[in-house]
């Protein structure tokens, strides 16, 4: 297997010179008095001295705290349930509003509608506005508030205004239902809401004033609803809304306003963050403001290797922890460039003439945008300069090898790949890169830093080269600390992650993935959802096998694998989603099984192929396949809480096929 794995980047004795890890490393081994050398090094030390670990990226991150802490971790063995740095007072948005220069903060740019900058100056000063005027209608520490908002610059101003006092926040994208909104704000009460009068996408104004009112109705907690005017020309009518008021009305009228951030103890809640909810309702965890500030400052600083000199985008909305992640990029005090609307209207390749145009420096996105690219032939590389671009992340689906190939080939071949995987329920990563090692095909570079990761096999035993679970076996400070409105023995948090291997003796946070750790590079290869894994005659297959081989298929735009269980066995049905100009029949099918059978193995091989309508594949807000969802309405369970999905209405197709595969 690690021959078909190719070395794509090496970097070079002046990127790793220059890298923010490097610094890192100098720092340790002068701390400590180490001899840290290279990055497999660095991740040995980091999960051998946990403590060191973490108390050396509070120094190199520079956290500000009015009060230091007694100790890191209380007891590591205490697993969930670890307190980090007791004793240590901060605030979450003071961290992130240390810079009060003219460099900008945020470049935002609405499809073809709307562009909008602002300074890191007068982005503090929009901040203590808002928060004077949250302040003066009572909202207080630990007070939810929450946003149902696109990626405009108004929403990370919202956030930091309401974490400088002390509320804890929690964000949906404008794309959400209303429902889907209603299943998550309804769990955690919120007393403010910020909204907004509608969104763009492909150029198509989607108003949302409807919306509003639905979920305000629904929710009786809210108090005050604070409306942005995007799509309108003026303020447009929200008197339907109860409680509303614009955005310009509400913001405090003094322009100098000294902006008091609440100091609060490291594990003071700041984010509560959702579950994709599509197999149930959305889980409700809170998150700790140390602990995201100090994760994110650790990937952001020594993975992504962020500088205050870097333009930085993630193709992302507030309903994405990836959201959350890019904002924390002010705490380094780096330009972020925020997108909304379709990133592929009204050209394929827009994304990369904002590039050229605002000089991005590291670009993130998902497999599917990049297979996108891939299928449609797209070469940015010819078009575009692409001479300030430095770095591509990509997370959310699996990306193929062939994906890892053409990034090099037909972006840039000199860049650093930085393929990251994790999870809105640690806000991070378990797995990405350092920009001192080089970039394997198919392969996230290693193991996350301080975060002990293995892959277990069925008998909760760590095993390299073969597909099995991944667990991290200790605690790290972003996982949540605790699940909104679960008991006092965390019965909830300890099934959602903990039950898996307990019977076998182990406790360890099993996160759901299946992947290959390799034992040449100490690089992982994911292979999807674990709870999606097909198992036909007791094989286990993991989804991306199948979709890394048919999606290089000219005729297949995108695909869904399912394992159907019929005869007492399970059977692997395959949807796909055709090009252009192609026509589905008997010798598409015979392709695809030919094809998987030679690049996989016989029992890849689908015994059912058919063809989905366009937009016929579900996917979550985050990019990501929904095979579970389509699994159990082909078994004949009902999916309730639809509006958890980007897109819905694909459903529909699968309720309506169900009775004929049986």
């Amino acid at each position: 297997m690690s021959n078909e794995r190719k070395k794509l980047w090496e970097p070079s004795k002046k990127w790793i010179k220059n890298a923010e890890v490097t610094h890192f490393i100098d720092l340790i081994n002068k701390k400590y008095r180490k001899k840290i050398n290279g990055a497999k090094e660095l991740y040995q030390w980091s999960t051998d001295n946990i403590e060191d670990f973490w108390a050396a990226m509070w120094d190199f991150g520079g956290i500000i705290a009015s009060q230091n802490y007694d100790k890191v971790v209380d007891d590591l063995n205490v697993f969930p349930g670890t307190k980090w740095f007791p004793g240590a007072k901060l605030n979450f948005a003071e961290n992130l509003l240390k810079y009060k220069d003219d460099q900008f903060a945020f470049i935002f740019q609405g499809e073809t509608k709307k562009t909008e900058l602002i300074s890191y100056a007068n982005l503090y000063k929009e901040v203590a506005r808002l928060a004077k005027s949250l302040r003066e209608i009572g909202v207080k520490v630990g007070d939810r508030v929450v946003s149902y908002i696109p990626n405009l610059i108004e929403t990370p101003i919202a956030m930091l205004a309401a974490t400088a006092i002390g509320a804890i926040w929690a964000s949906c994208g404008a794309e959400l239902q209303a429902s889907a909104v209603i299943d998550r704000f309804g769990q955690i009460e919120p007393k403010i809401l910020f909204t907004v009068d509608g969104y763009y996408y492909r150029d198509k104004v989607f108003e949302t004033i409807t919306n509003i009112k639905e979920v305000v109705d629904a929710i009786p907690s809210i108090e005050k609803v604070i409306v942005v005017s995007y799509v309108s020309d003026g303020k447009p009518d929200i008197s339907s809304i109860p409680n509303a008021v614009h955005w310009d009305d509400f913001l405090s009228k003094e322009e100098e306003i000294e902006l008091h951030f609440e100091q609060l103890p490291f594990e003071h809640p700041v984010y509560i963050m959702f579950s994709s909810g599509t197999t149930g309702k959305p889980k409700c965890m809170a998150q700790g403001a140390g602990g995201v500030l100090i994760n994110h400052l650790k990937e952001l600083i020594l993975s992504t290797d962020l500088k205050r000199s870097d333009v930085i985008n993630y193709i992302t909305a507030p309903s994405w922890m990836m959201w959350n992640w890019l904002i924390s990029s002010l705490a380094v005090g780096a330009t972020i460039f925020l997108y909304d609307g379709n990133p592929l209207y009204p050209d394929p390749l827009r994304m990369f003439e904002l590039m050229e145009k605002y000089k991005i420096s590291i670009f993130g996105t998902s497999a599917s945008y990049i297979h996108h690219l891939m299928g449609i032939g797209a070469k940015p590389t010819e078009k575009y300069n692409l001479s300030s671009l430095r770095e591509i992340s990509q997370t959310a689906s699996t990306l193929s090898p062939e994906g890892f190939e053409y990034v090099y080939r037909e972006i840039k071949k000199d860049l650093y790949f930085n393929s990251i995987s994790g999870g809105t329920d640690i806000n991070g990563c378990f797995a990405c890169a350092l920009p001192i090692q080089p970039v394997y095909s198919g392969e996230l570079q290693g193991k996350s830093l301080g975060m002990k990761v293995q892959s277990y096999n069925d008998n909760a035993e760590p095993i390299l080269d073969e597909q099995a679970e991944l667990v991290c076996e200790t605690p790290s400070p972003s996982m949540p600390i605790y699940f909104w409105e679960d008991d006092e023995n965390m019965s909830k948090y300890k099934v959602a992650y903990f039950d898996h291997f307990k019977d076998l003796g182990k406790n360890v946070w099993r996160h759901g993935d299946y992947i290959v750790i390799h034992s040449d590079t100490g690089g992982i290869t994911f292979w999807g959802r674990s709870d999606a894994v097909l198992k036909p005659s007791g094989v286990r297959i993991g989804t991306a096998e199948i979709y890394n081989v048919v999606e290089q298929l000219p005729e297949i735009a995108d695909s869904l694998v399912i394992g159907q269980k019929i005869n007492g066995d399970i059977r692997v049905v395959m949807f796909v989603l055709l090009n252009e100009d192609y026509e589905f029949n008997d010798d598409l099918k015979e392709k695809i099984r030919k094809t998987l059978r030679e690049k996989t193995s016989p029992r890849h091989v689908p015994k059912l192929i058919l063809q989905a309508p366009p937009d016929g594949i579900p996917y979550t807000f985050s990019n990501k396949k929904v095979e579970i969802a389509v699994t159990k309405i082909i078994h004949g369970i009902v999916i309730a809480n639809r509006g958890a999905l980007r897109n819905p209405e694909s459903l529909d197709f699968y309720e309506n096929i169900k009775d004929e595969l049986k």
